[in-house]
């Protein structure tokens, strides 16, 4: 159902009105007053407030409502909104808290209210929401003082948080960012994100959307909405809680997770820009509100500076981000000789030295070079000697520029209004430009690599997109039921051996291996596969079993043989379980990586890549993505890890990112093919010569409430 009654109403009724100063009801009537359309308050008593008639209940109003603002306590809501839906009402804002937020009766009358506006089809913003604010339409339905001076404009505010919405509201409103929208979902008994998101991929008059997000229990539709949104229009998003991991803890992958980092993943994947604050979200909003940079894989940046100092900073952090700053082409650096002193720097950035009356013919140079997407002008002001509209204009409609500066406030204010209406965005310190041009940056490749994601894969195919490498080296055969163990993970959680038959059949190379029950079946499978080999104990309840001597390395002989597992029996019998044993053949050096998955309740299925071994100190952070993966996805997540591991670390051979990648998709369609799995984790996933080979591997299964962790 459509959203344009809740955000674009003719008539709104104020349930709960009052001519009270300082009441709730007083403050809603207030933020009214300049409605277009018309106003009805409700009040029990009947009477007049603020001029109009008051009536006792909505069904008494004499023409249909579009929305119902409902400014009563929580437990009169249910009472409330059974009569809107009486009288035809086809949206409402509930703004009482006390529903899920505060507890077991909280959450029941909340279910009442679902159940109401499911029954008489209203759409509800809320409960638990200062509401929302249209000034375009002249709406702001929110009981905060002075939301009905905030301006029109071209961004959009979704928040959970109605204060958050508000801050983010006023703060665009304080860089001359004007309004279209800003809404508080509270606890979105009805309205969510996506149906927000995708109201808003249809509104002409919106550019920009800026998102607040605290905790996400619809994931998936989330993202969906983001993906289809960002190809229209730029989404920047803030997520907030940084240090709270919660349920993740619980598990192995989940503990490298978290729910802000996977949040944070999550939304990027889908087409957002994430960014760090609500500072750095508004300055992204207003750099991608004025123009974005054309999709491509690597766009560049050009930087023209007044000023040395300040344009190091900009370069210093778009360089640190990864952001290109190309060296200009012969033509560009033979023009901009011409027009500067020798001793400027003149390749990118372009340092004009104190700017001069050649500025504005630098950077239309600079603006011109094939290698620049987007211009970033940064030069104090200098009356007299700079004129930046002049310089603004010298560049091309079509390219985004940024312009960056310092000077007194008063004339600072005079040139923001002046660049705005060239479309060019004023910042007032160069860190805040960069984050911005980062920003357009982030936007461009991430359109490019969507792009390539929707013409090179789908989801329904996502097997055929997994090209395992032929392995010399499956899972060996003999002494154990590992087929039997892995076809189901929900019954029980496979041994390592049965958890490693599942990763071979998917195309993931593991070492060749014996499961064996005694020690004579171990004795056998050391001649066959000659040594050295690798012996561990194997049980599923054993999962870190390095950590307790439960894996023996470099065993070539029959009396190491012995040794070894006189060692796994002694484990055994302290662990209480029956010694059985994996040998397996050992792989050459290599650096080691962890690919795991897990199914999040909100997300549901979630690749994992991260550094293991001594590449830990490279970057501690994992890379994370939903699955389904696309080739693109699974590429883009083995080209992340960290340049040197990339390039060959510590005298190792580069890292092959398509074998990495075929080993991503491969994970990704065990979690999307196999719902009876909750968690997979290899680790390591070791780099040989040969190819990626997962030298140990953890399935628990999906119908299990909690499993048991010898180790811990």
């Amino acid at each position: 159902m459509s959203l344009w009654p809740l955000f674009n109403p003719a008539s709104v009724a104020v349930v709960g009105a009052s001519a009270t100063p300082g009441k709730a009801g007083d403050a809603m009537m207030r933020s009214l007053a300049g409605l277009p359309g018309r106003l009805h308050p409700v009040n029990p008593r009947g009477g007049h407030i603020a001029g109009l008639r008051a009536y006792p209940s909505v069904t008494g109003i004499p023409e249909s409502v579009d929305l119902a603002v409902l400014v009563v306590p929580p437990a009169a809501v249910p009472a409330a909104l059974e009569e809107c839906g009486q009288a035809g009402v086809r949206a409402a804002v509930i703004c009482a808290g006390g529903f899920a937020e505060s507890g077991a009766a909280g959450i029941e009358l909340q279910e009442r209210v679902r159940a109401i506006a499911r029954a008489h089809g209203i759409r509800v913003l809320g409960p638990n929401t200062s509401g929302f604010m249209n000034p375009s339409a002249g709406v702001a339905a929110n009981f905060l003082p002075g939301v009905s001076e905030l301006r029109p404009g071209p961004a959009a505010f979704v928040a959970q948080s109605g204060g958050v919405n508000l801050a983010l509201s006023f703060l665009a409103a304080a860089e001359g960012l004007g309004l279209r929208l800003g809404v508080g979902l509270g606890n979105a008994v009805d309205v969510g994100f996506h149906h927000v998101l995708d109201h808003l991929a249809d509104d002409e008059g919106c550019r920009v959307v800026g998102l607040h997000v605290e905790g996400v229990t619809e994931g998936r539709a989330l993202c969906e909405a983001v993906d289809r949104l960002s190809a229209r229009k730029p989404v920047v998003a803030l997520k907030v809680g940084r240090a709270d991991v919660g349920d993740f803890a619980r598990s192995h992958t989940g503990a490298l997770t978290g729910d802000y980092a996977l949040t944070r993943a999550a939304l990027a994947q889908a087409g957002a820009v994430v960014a760090d604050d609500p500072t750095e979200l508004v300055d992204a909003m207003r750099a991608l509100a004025a123009r974005r940079v054309r999709p491509r894989a690597r766009p560049g940046i050009g930087l023209v500076t007044g000023q040395a100092g300040p344009g190091l900073i900009i370069a210093d952090t778009l360089r640190g981000s990864g952001v290109s700053l190309p060296e200009l082409a012969d033509a560009t650096t033979r023009r901009l000789g011409e027009l500067l002193p020798p001793l400027t720097y003149q390749r990118n950035p372009v340092d004009t030295g104190r700017p001069a009356e050649t500025f504005a013919d630098v950077v239309a140079a600079v603006a011109a070079d094939p290698g620049v997407a987007a211009l970033v002008i940064h030069a104090l002001d200098e009356p007299g000697a700079l004129d930046p509209v002049a310089a603004v204009k010298a560049v091309p409609d079509t390219l985004p520029v940024l312009y960056a500066s310092g000077g007194p406030a008063p004339i600072l204010d005079t040139r923001g209004q002046e660049l705005s209406a060239l479309g060019v965005p004023l910042f007032r310190s160069p860190d805040r430009a960069a984050r911005a041009a980062r920003a357009l940056i982030t936007d461009a490749t991430t359109r490019h690599r969507l792009s390539r994601t929707a013409e090179g894969s789908d989801g329904a195919a996502l097997a055929a997109d997994v090209r395992p490498r032929p392995s010399h080296s499956p899972v060996g055969g003999g002494g154990g039921g590992a087929s039997g163990e892995a076809a189901d993970a929900g019954d029980r959680a496979p041994d390592e051996y049965g958890a490693k038959a599942v990763l071979a059949a998917a195309g993931i190379r593991v070492p060749e291996g014996r499961a064996c029950a005694d020690r004579e079946q171990a004795g056998r499978a050391l001649l066959e596969l000659g040594g050295p080999v690798v012996v561990k104990i194997l049980d599923a309840s054993v999962t870190h079993k390095s950590d307790h001597g439960g894996v023996r390395t470099g065993v070539r002989t029959q009396d190491d043989l012995g040794v070894a597992l006189d060692a796994l029996d002694g484990l055994a019998a302290r662990l209480r379980i029956r010694p059985r044993y994996l040998v397996e053949r050992q792989a050459p050096p290599g650096p080691e990586l962890i690919v795991g998955g897990l199914r999040d309740p909100a997300f549901g299925p979630v690749v994992l890549l991260a550094l293991g071994g001594v590449g830990v100190e490279l970057a501690p952070d994992p890379i994370l993505r939903l699955a389904p993966l696309s080739r693109a996805d699974a590429e883009e997540m083995a080209g992340s890890l960290p340049a040197p591991l990339l390039a060959g670390y510590r005298g190792a051979p580069p890292v092959d990112v398509d074998a990495v990648a075929d080993v991503l998709l491969a994970a990704a369609a065990i979690l999307t093919s196999r719902t009876d799995i909750a968690e997979l984790d290899i680790n390591p996933l070791r780099l040989t010569p040969e190819g990626p080979v997962a030298l140990d591997a953890l399935i628990v299964g999906g119908r299990q409430s909690s499993r048991k962790d010898t180790d811990d």
